[in-house]
This record gives structure tokens, C-alpha cells and sequence, in this order.
């Protein structure tokens, strides 16, 4: 920062604010996850009509009598629907200012009011209540069925706003989605992002000072902290009108992220104020729009008595299984400018950027352009773990002329550690000029100044990234398990390795002979599983029925027919895991046009107490056969499931996974998509037709016409070494590498959604790439991410959605603006497609 800057920054931190922003903003944080993840049925339909009913009705003048003269000893505590619907009041504060003082006089605060789930006696508040309103309990029941028709409950209603209440619950539905990640309520992300808010204040005051009309919005951090700002309405209004004059406005009625639209060009003008005002970049680490919400498995919340256990401590052999802890955090970085170059300089500059250590993340050099240099702002987001140095080499691109052409020349290098902000956490951001050490041949007066800006989020539980690998030949475009007919070893023990390559634990599926006069479904099997000790025990054991593993906790029930909530298999223990066909939830693709082959997915989706809408907790990504779990709970179930459906779906000509997608089963439905994708290859003379022929063989086959031939493989253009990586699947283009690190092409390289990825789709496995989702080309998604997807640090989250580049800023519907601002904010139900 030079003085000046410095200055408005300190000027902006001396805002007053008489609230405790941060241990509010926690709270707030624990309501919305209250409302998203158990109670969703308060977000549309008869239960929200009959919420705001009871909120117009019985909760503003409980409260008003309450504030006027206290008649409890105690906070009132706020019934959870009546305080969704006082959430969303708030959060127009101009609106519920004049509504207040219209039907009671004053302002009615949230003071000595406690929310309804945190846990505190409401005794005496339902006792007050059920004396007021004796016909209405102080719970909204939902044992019967509710009216769809309220009005009229809502016509005797006389002190009843008129502000569309049903409309500002839809518009806030989205927001806990982008601020639900586990770093927004760490206390230093959250002390960071107050003091941005006051920044944020401070730019609106100095626009007001100067008579500028300017339409400021926030990023995710800045809004979360104005939300909680604004549930404090007394203070809320105290405090703007100190420093503005007036209570500002936080309308949230437009959406629009288009390009060149009301909302994408206030970003755009709000980051360049901040920037030139306080010398400081605006956009930060894990504060950025993240693409609309996943969409629902059920509107419907699971019940059911079991979900009230929680599984056991995990045991004795599951301990023995050696899984190194990683974390997860993720880092902005832009290179703001340049000093000291040697004199004479031409030519155009760029940063190439790795880490100098191994990362399973994040392993690959990339090249960002400087902002002076380039004139387009590029800022670079992507996930790696919290450790090691990130290595800065900067180089002059020299221009070439018709008759020579001219490399490119390092001109220095420099670096900067990751432990020395995270180890403890100190700051979150830093933004300071470092000097390179020149290369050979490089002469200044002074050494090279390069001025980087880094953000970070809290490190974060990394994914457990498992792969397995088997001892038998894989059929090259079988979705995940070999069709039959293919030679394998019965004897041979499956591994099952981590993402850096080291053995988890191995398994092995036993038969025992059937006894004479039983049928099939009597089969005994067992899985046995093999530690790195050489410990060796049963895992899991088939009695013809069902499978029973890990000391009797679990059991794998194996439906031959879909479930009504759309799920393929359950697995039922002391808690309920359920797989469902493709990427739902958080794994869920999103923006793309042609989904591709999802007949390559399952998600396993945990149902609770806790999660009665469900909670996605592994990805088995069936034809690269990697998987990714969140919890260590399920890294042993998940690995025995995972074999278990292997076996089952290698022996059945992978008809086992049955699931109705417009009439065909996934196994076809991945078949037709490699016919298609053979013959159009095909025609473009890039492959030869017998190779399509013997697809659609093998498409026959899993109609179960004829056997299959053993030929060679149907790979067009280099896939690197298929044996291990399961094959190239859905047509994978050219060079995508060695697919046994990079987790097979799968659907990302120029596969499952129109070429998204075009060639060259770098480490998949090891970093946030093309297809792997994460911060990268998050699945190739339409023209979004271009080609190169091994780059994927040239956007910020190509396919999260939105725009054609991030690295512009000047994105087509822009990821990174919240869903609020200063005068006509946005609310995201939908982003736009590049």
C-alpha cells in the first residue's frame, strides 16, 4: 500500500459497528445450515404460507409486547418457522423498518431473542405463547396435512405486511450454499472479512461524499457479514445512519450475472474502486460465487428410527488401516506488477508458477499474464495442500518478427512458503513486492521486483482419493469392470492405493462351492482384506442374501430393481448409506449441455438425523475406478462396496448396475455413447471402422446377443497406458497422459460434455483439472474452459459455470459477485452457461 492508500484503509476501520460480528455471524451461519440441511420444507409450498401466517400473526406482536415490557425473566426464544420468515424480514432493512413503525411504532429488535436452535429452554416462551394463542401451537406441527389455502387465517390477520414474503424466502434459499464451505466461520477468515465490510462501508461513504452514483457489490465474505449487520435492526439502522446518513438499502431482487448486465459491470467497477483506494486486491480466496446450488435428491426429509444411532468408534481393523491425513486450502493469486526491469526491455511478460514440492493436488506448472503488461486482469484460483513453496519464475516473451522467431527467456526467480501464513494461521492474505534472483545472463542495476497478491482459506480435511487397482486385463471401454470373457487371476489379491501411490490394503473375493441341492442365491462368499502388516481377516461375508462386513455393522442390500428416491443399492448399518446412479449433490456437474456418460458415476449419500436431505459423503468415479471420500467413517465400507459391485458387475457383463435412463440401462447407455463417439471418429478418418465394429459387439453384447470378441482396444489418439487406468472411456481426443495418475480420461477430456476439454488434459488424479470438478475446468464443461484443460489456473472454476474466462474479470454472468449489493442486488437461483 503507498500512504495514501494505507490511510483510507485505517479511516475505514475506525467504522463503528455496536455488534459483535463475528460471534453473530457464527450463529447465523448455524441457522442457515438448521434451515438448508433438516428443515427445507420451509421453503415453498403450504408450510411456508402457514410460517408467514403465524410470523404476521403471533410472532411480531409477541415480540412487541415483549420489548415493551418484559414478561419473562428470560430471552424469548423464536419458534424455527417464525424465525425463517423474521430472517428474510431483515434482511430488507428499509422495508422492515417501515413496516415495524407502520404496525407498532418501533423498530422491533432481535435483543434478549434467541434462536430456536441453539439449544436453550423454551419453556418459558411456549408457556406465553400457548396463553396468547391457544389455538395455535407454538410449534408448527406438520403431523397433518396443511391448507393450501390461508386466506382466511391471512384476511383476520389485521397488522399483515404487504412485502412479498414467499418471494424473499426463494431469493435467500441459494445463500447458505456459498457460505456453507467449513473456513467461513473460522474466526480469522471471519475477523478479515469484518474488517472488508467496513472497507466495503467505507467506499459507499466516500461515493455518497463526492455525490457519485455507484452501485457497489460485495463478494461472499462482505455479505455474509452485512447479513448479520442487518438481523441486528436497531443497531443496523444506528450504525448506517452514523455513517452514511441513512439506512442503506440491500435490495436482492436482480439476478442478472450476464456480461456487460447491471450486476457484472458493478463488480467490475466496485473491484477497481477498491483496489485503486486501498491498494489491495478485492476478490479472495474462498469468497467467490460458486456456481448455483446442487439440485435436491427429495423435497421430502428421510425418517426413519435408525437415524437417531450413530456408528461406532472405528474399529479394531479399520484403525489398522494406515490413511494419511491431508488437508485442502485454497489460494488466489494474481501478479499485480512488475519492477526494475533491465533497460530496453521489450516484449510482453508472464509468471510460470508450480509448487516446488510433490502435491497430490496440485502438480503442474501454469503461466499467468502481469496486469500492466497484459492489460486484463488474469487471477489464478486453485486448491493445493498447505505446504511447500509456490516457485515464481518470471519471462520475457520477446517479440518474433516474419524471418525470426524468438524463445521465450527466464529473466529470475522467486518463492514464497505456504507454512509461513497457515502454520499457525496468521493471515490470510498478503500482497508485497518480492525480489527474484536473476538467471544466468540477466543484468539490472537492481534486482527484478515482482509485487504478488496470495489469498488463502483456512486448511481444510483433503478427500481421501483411493484407486483401485486390479491384478486382471480391463477391457478398454467397459464402463469400470471388465466384461466377461476376459482372462483373470481368481487367486490374485485387488489393490487399493492412495493418490501419491501407496498401498491402502488389499482384497480378495472368495468362493465356496455351493452345497449339493442349494440353488445360486445360497453361495457363500467372503472378502478378504490384507493390511500392509500382513494382517489378514474377513471384511465382509454374502449369506445369499445379503452381504454382512465389518464386525456385522453394516449391511449391503442388493436391489435388482431402482428405489423410489432413485437410489441402486443401500447400505444399512448404524448409519444409512445410499448409492445413487451419476454425480448428485456437491459432485454434481453442473452447467453443461451433454452430461456425458454418468453411467461412470455413484454417489454414496449418507441419510441422518442430522441429514435427513442427504449428504453426499464419497464419489466413485467407475471408469477410472478412483474414488473420493469425505469421511474416514466410510473409507472402509466404501473401499468393501466398491469391490463387492466389482465383482458383481464383472461377472454380469456390468448389468448388475441396473438404473432406467430413457429407457435403457447405464451399462447400454455408456455403450451407445462410445458407438456414437467410434463412428464419429470414424468418419473423420481418425478411426479405424473395425474398432467401431467391435464397440458395437460389445454394445450387443450387453443386450446380451452375442459374445465378445477379444480384440484390440477402441482408443483413438494416445490415452496413455489404458491397462492401468481402465480405458479411455467416452473419448478422450488426443495425449491426455498417463491415465493412471491422472485417474483415466473419464469424462473429462474431450468426452462427456462436447469437448470440453479439447486435448491435453494434464495429471487428472493429481490435480484440480480437466474432469476432476474442484477449482479447475470442474468437469470440461462446453467451450467454457477451451483446450489445455492441465492449465486450470487460467479461470477461476471453468465450469462452475460461468463466463467464457475468469481470467478476464469480465466473465460472461460473473462468478465472483455475491448475491447482493448496495441499491438492486442479485440472487442466484440459476448461473448462466459460458
Amino acid at each position: 500500500m503507498e500512504l495514501k492508500q494505507e490511510l483510507e484503509w485505517n479511516e475505514a476501520q475506525k467504522i463503528s459497528i455496536n455488534v459483535d460480528l463475528v460471534a453473530a455471524a457464527k450463529r447465523q451461519l448455524l441457522f442457515l445450515e438448521a434451515v438448508d440441511r433438516r428443515n427445507r420444507w420451509l421453503c415453498d409450498g403450504p408450510a411456508l404460507q402457514k410460517a408467514i401466517y403465524r410470523y404476521n400473526a403471533c410472532w411480531l406482536p409477541l415480540l412487541a409486547k415483549y420489548s415493551k415490557c418484559q414478561i419473562l425473566e428470560g430471552p424469548l426464544v423464536v419458534p424455527l418457522d417464525c424465525e425463517w420468515i423474521w430472517h428474510c424480514h431483515r434482511l430488507n432493512p428499509v422495508r422492515y423498518k417501515s413496516d415495524c413503525l407502520e404496525f407498532y411504532g418501533r423498530i422491533l429488535d432481535n435483543l434478549n431473542v434467541v434462536s430456536s436452535v441453539q439449544g436453550n429452554s423454551k419453556r418459558e416462551t411456549e408457556e406465553i405463547w400457548n396463553t396468547l394463542y391457544p389455538n395455535e401451537p407454538y410449534e408448527l406441527e406438520l403431523t397433518s396435512p396443511l391448507s393450501d389455502d390461508i386466506s382466511g387465517e391471512v384476511s383476520s390477520t389485521e397488522k399483515y405486511s404487504t412485502y412479498d414474503l414467499i418471494l424473499a424466502v426463494k431469493r435467500q434459499v441459494p445463500f447458505f450454499y456459498q457460505v456453507s464451505r467449513p473456513h467461513m466461520d473460522h474466526d480469522v477468515f471471519l475477523e478479515g472479512a469484518v474488517a472488508r465490510y467496513k472497507g466495503f462501508l467505507h467506499l459507499i461513504k466516500r461515493n455518497r461524499e463526492r455525490s457519485i452514483k455507484r452501485f457497489c457489490v460485495p463478494t461472499y465474505d462482505i455479505d455474509l457479514i452485512w447479513h448479520t449487520h442487518q438481523l441486528h435492526p436497531v443497531s443496523y439502522c444506528n450504525d448506517l445512519v452514523a455513517i452514511l446518513g441513512k439506512v442503506l438499502e440491500h435490495d436482492d431482487t436482480d439476478s442478472d450475472r450476464t456480461k456487460g448486465k447491471k450486476l457484472d459491470v458493478g463488480f467490475s467497477v466496485t473491484t477497481k474502486q477498491w483496489e485503486e483506494t486501498f491498494g489491495s486486491r478485492y476478490w479472495r480466496a474462498g469468497a467467490m460465487y460458486r456456481g448455483s446450488a446442487p439440485s435436491p435428491l427429495t423435497r421430502t426429509p428421510w425418517t426413519s428410527n435408525m437415524m437417531t444411532k450413530r456408528v461406532l468408534a472405528s474399529n479394531d481393523y479399520q484403525k489398522r488401516i494406515h490413511l494419511p491425513e491431508g488437508k485442502v486450502v485454497e489460494v488466489m493469486l494474481e501478479f499485480v506488477g512488475v519492477r526494475n526491469l533491465p533497460e530496453g526491455h521489450k516484449g510482453s511478460l508472464f509468471v510460470l508458477f508450480s509448487k516446488t514440492q510433490p502435491d497430490t493436488i496440485f502438480n503442474v506448472e501454469t503461466r499467468l499474464n502481469i496486469l500492466p503488461e497484459s492489460g486484463e486482469k488474469q487471477v489464478a484460483l486453485f486448491q493445493c495442500q498447505p505446504t511447500g513453496q509456490l516457485l515464481f519464475d518470471l519471462v520475457s516473451d520477446s517479440p518474433s518478427n516474419l524471418f525470426i522467431s524468438r524463445p521465450s527467456k527466464t529473466m529470475g526467480s522467486t518463492s514464497i512458503s505456504l507454512e509461513n501464513f497457515l502454520f499457525p494461521v496468521s493471515s490470510l492474505t498478503v500482497e508485497k513486492w518480492l525480489e527474484l534472483v536473476p538467471s544466468p545472463g540477466t543484468v539490472t542495476s537492481k534486482p527484478i521486483g515482482l509485487r504478488v497478491a496470495i489469498s488463502f482459506t483456512i486448511p481444510t480435511p483433503a478427500p481421501y482419493v483411493l484407486h483401485i487397482a486390479h491384478s486382471w486385463l480391463f477391457s478398454k471401454i467397459c464402463c469400470f469392470f471388465p466384461l466377461p470373457g476376459r482372462v483373470h487371476f481368481a487367486k490374485e489379491w485387488t489393490r487399493v492405493i492412495d493418490a501419491a501411490g501407496n498401498d491402502i490394503i488389499s482384497l480378495l473375493m472368495r468362493d465356496f462351492k455351493k452345497e449339493k441341492g442349494r440353488n445360486n442365491t445360497n453361495l457363500k462368499k467372503e472378502v478378504i482384506g490384507l493390511t500392509k502388516s500382513d494382517e489378514s481377516r474377513i471384511v465382509a461375508e454374502f449369506d445369499g442374501i445379503e452381504w454382512s462386513f465389518i464386525d456385522s455393522q453394516w449391511s449391503l442390500k442388493l436391489e435388482r430393481n431402482v428405489n423410489k428416491d432413485g437410489s441402486i443399492f443401500e447400505l444399512i448399518g448404524h448409519r444409512i448409506v445410499k448409492l445413487f446412479p451419476g454425480r448428485k449433490l456437491e459432485y454434481e456437474l453442473k452447467h453443461c449441455n451433454g452430461q456425458g456418460a454418468e453411467c461412470d458415476f455413484i454417489t454414496a449419500v449418507e441419510f441422518s438425523a442430522q441429514d435427513p436431505y442427504g449428504n453426499a459423503v464419497a464419489l466413485f468415479d467407475l471408469k477410472s475406478e478412483t474414488f473420493q471420500i469425505k469421511e474416514e467413517w466410510f473409507v472402509l465400507p466404501g473401499m468393501t462396496v466398491a469391490f463387492i459391485l466389482s465383482d458383481i458387475l464383472r461377472k454380469e457383463g456390468y448389468k448388475g448396475l441396473s438404473h432406467t435412463l430413457s429407457g435403457m440401462d447405464l451399462e447400454r447407455d455408456c455403450l451407445v455413447q462410445e458407438v456414437d463417439r467410434c463412428h464419429e471418429e470414424d468418419t473423420k478418418g481418425n478411426l479405424n471402422s473395425a474398432v467401431a465394429q467391435e464397440v458395437e459387439l460389445k454394445a450387443e453384447f450387453a443386450e446380451g446377443i452375442t459374445p465378445v470378441p477379444e480384440k484390440g482396444g477402441a482408443c483413438g489418439g494416445g490415452c496413455g497406458n489404458t491397462q492401468k487406468s481402465g480405458g479411455c472411456g467416452s473419448g478422450c481426443g488426443g495425449g491426455c497422459g498417463n491415465t493412471q495418475k491422472s485417474g483415466g480420461c473419464g469424462s473429462g477430456c474431450g468426452g462427456s460434455c462436447g469437448g470440453s476439454c479439447g486435448g491435453g488434459c494434464g495429471n487428472r488424479m493429481k490435480s484440480s483439472g480437466c474432469g476432476g470438478g474442484g477449482s479447475g475446468c470442474g468437469g470440461g464443461c462446453g467451450s467454457s474452459c477451451g483446450g489445455g484443460c492441465g492449465n486450470t489456473m487460467k479461470s477461476s472454476g471453468c465450469g462452475g459455470g460461468v463466463g467464457s474466462k475468469v481470467a478476464d474479470g469480465k466473465t460472461a454472468g460473473n462468478p465472483n459477485i455475491s448475491d447482493h449489493q448496495e441499491g438492486a442486488a442479485i440472487q442466484a437461483n440459476e448461473a448462466p452457461t459460458a
